[in-house]
């Protein structure tokens, strides 16, 4: 993986407003934010994708994401967020590092907006994709 914008600001080469270090993980306030309190949860592992992280990082994000979800909404006062975490430029994914994004969600909240044109699954469909899902679990 090249580095990327987020390897130096782990390294702090870059300036951030840090609101959580510990040995496997950095959070950062987001410098183009939806909405005030916008926090960056990032691993230090440099990973692109969520698959490609270790389990290792996966659970120490995992062990901090609802802590930092916590103070976030309390430094804010809102009660409403958004976890999004993208993978792949299709999905959205500007910068190629794993990262998290806190997005607290006020009454008044503009700029997220989630298109969610739900289809129907169909029985036939899923047991297939379900068992596929479960023989590439088993190959894991």
């Amino acid at each position: 993986m090249s580095e990327t914008i987020f390897t130096r600001i782990i390294r702090g080469e870059i300036p951030s407003h840090k609101v959580y270090e510990d040995e496997k993980v950095f959070a950062f306030l987001d410098i183009a934010p939806l909405s005030p309190g916008h926090t960056l949860v990032v691993p230090k592992e440099p990973a692109i994708t969520l698959d490609a992280l270790s389990e290792e990082s996966a659970a120490a994000i995992g062990r901090v994401l609802p802590r930092i979800a916590r103070a976030v909404m309390a430094a804010t006062g809102t009660r409403d967020y958004n976890v999004l975490q993208n993978n792949g430029a299709a999905a959205h994914q500007a910068v190629p590092h794993v990262h998290f994004h806190v997005i607290p969600r006020p009454d008044d909240a503009r700029g997220l907006g989630i298109d969610w044109p739900a289809g129907r699954l169909e029985t036939a469909v899923g047991e297939r994709m379900a068992a596929a899902v479960t023989a590439a679990l088993a190959k894991d």
